[in-house]
């Protein structure tokens, strides 16, 4: 292995608003580039993540530098809120550490035409709706009961788009998600079986940990224009879904991060960190997690997708409201083969996204037609009980057209719970007029607000950086978690 560089937070040089750069040293191929305010800098000390940011910009065909987002803490191999891109046709290679475990996890977002005072107490009808129709939590139990396997690899071909032919939907849907609602390039027959029977019972399921539905109200427009052009109107009801690829993500990561282990000797691939493990994208080994990955991102599509169904169905049920309408699905845990200028020169790029968005400015020919000229929604949650984020692409961005993904961690879950009890906590957001429906207090625990970092102060340096334009602010009335 080569030998990995350690960085402290006093080594960073400023190179732009917010924008701070890591020289190369040791076998850095190129620079790193954290973006981070001056008040978030001192946070970088808690963690290795600034080592893992050199590590990255070690990696075979790597151009242009290695990435950070504002909201980035340690992670496995890459940092959360990582971003790195590789040249396919120089050796270039693809990493499952720079997808992570959750493969295509993300975030959905639904607007209502009811706004938080037409509900009065329907809210709490509402809360109680999707507590006993939004399946969570480590175990089974999920929206919809896929048949067999047969089935399942439909889900994973077919994405959103599957779901919604079995009537999980409708087309409005897919022309608001990322890919149309599903990736190309699937190959399920690189998913192993271990991983297939993780996610035959979890279509339709929203997992733990940082996972959740939340009912949020427009609180605070900053672009009133483009507010408006996504239908996000002042106190507005919306529904937040933040979830992704289940058991059967986690393990597809798992299996190829053990194959790529094996394989890159053969390649004469030395990385400074195993958790880096890696092979060229013109590779079998590369070719079999880009077509696992892609089935796993499917099942991530479509499991936002269900997820949506089991919302409007609540809404139905404790309001008679069915119509909540897709803003935009958009996933921050994945790599995509994109075509990109570097050094004057189109090339073909493997863009890995850890904890990060894409975030297409506008003219981009992968938009929704209706929102060409606004660019691509990026969507960042808060932490529990704080609010949440609609962001646009803007031009010429940077990172390769990423921004953040959320607020990012400061303090482990183990800390989390020994500063607070999940009781107290849930006492002390619905004395905030939150109401927390939680299936495990623990777990609650681990995710309090001050576990992270403060997700305006995130935005506020995306936008700085000319990574991305604020468009909404959505405050927290309701959340669902696992």
């Amino acid at each position: 292995m080569t030998s990995a560089v350690h960085v402290r937070p006093d080594q960073l040089v400023e190179a732009g608003p917010d924008q701070w750069r890591i020289e190369p040293a040791g076998a850095m191929r190129v620079p790193g580039v954290v973006y981070a305010s001056r008040d978030l800098v001192p946070m970088l000390a808690e963690d290795r993540s600034l080592d893992q940011v050199a590590n990255v910009a070690t990696l075979p065909g790597i151009v242009g530098a290695s990435y950070a987002m504002p909201d980035m803490h340690w992670g496995y191999g890459f940092p959360i809120g990582g971003v790195a891109a590789t040249d396919v046709e120089d050796g270039g290679v693809v990493s499952p550490g720079g997808v992570g475990f959750d493969i295509s996890c993300g975030v959905r977002l639904l607007v209502s035409s009811l706004s938080l005072d037409d509900l009065g107490p329907d809210l709490r009808r509402i809360m109680d709706a999707l507590d006993a129709g939004v399946p969570r939590g480590m175990g089974k139990g999920a929206v919809w009961q896929v048949r067999d396997e047969a089935q399942l690899r439909k889900v994973l071909e077919g994405g959103a788009r599957y779901a919604v032919d079995e009537g999980f939907g409708d087309g409005r849907d897919l022309a608001r998600c990322e890919d149309g609602g599903a990736v190309e390039g699937a190959d399920v027959d690189q998913v192993g079986e271990r991983a297939l029977a993780r996610g035959l019972g979890q279509v339709g399921s929203l997992g733990s940990g940082n996972h959740f539905l939340e009912v949020q109200v427009v609180d605070e427009l900053y672009a009133p224009e483009l507010a408006e052009r996504l239908e996000l109107r002042p106190g507005a009801l919306c529904v937040m879904i933040h979830s992704g690829s289940r058991g059967l993500g986690h393990q597809v990561c798992s299996d190829h991060v053990e194959s790529m282990l094996r394989a890159m000797p053969r390649h004469g691939i030395e990385v400074p960190d195993r958790q880096l493990a890696c092979a060229p994208v013109r590779s079998v080994e590369g070719a079999a997690y880009l077509g696992a990955m892609d089935a796993a991102a499917n099942y991530g599509r479509a499991n936002r997708q269900l997820l949506a169904h089991a919302a409007r169905a609540a809404f139905a049920e404790a309001v008679g409201e069915p119509d909540l309408r897709l803003v935009y699905d958009v996933s921050h845990n994945l790599a995509k083969l994109e075509r990109h200028t570097v050094e004057g020169e189109e090339r073909l790029l493997c863009v890995h996204r850890k904890g990060a968005t894409r975030a297409l400015p506008p003219g981009h020919p992968d938009l929704p037609a209706d929102l060409r000229d606004v660019g691509q929604p990026v969507l960042v949650p808060g932490s529990m009980g704080t609010a949440s984020h609609v962001l646009v692409g803007t031009a010429p961005g940077g990172a390769f057209a990423s921004a953040c993904h959320g607020a990012g961690r400061t303090m482990s879950r183990s800390q989390a719970k020994k500063r607070v009890k999940g009781a107290a906590l849930r006492e002390e957001l619905r004395q905030r007029g939150i109401d927390v429906r939680a299936g495990s207090l623990r777990e609650l625990a681990e995710e309090a607000p001050f576990a992270y970092k403060d997700v305006d102060a995130v935005v506020r340096t995306c936008e700085r950086a000319g990574l991305a334009r604020r468009v909404a602010r959505l405050r927290p009335v309701g959340v669902v978690k696992g």
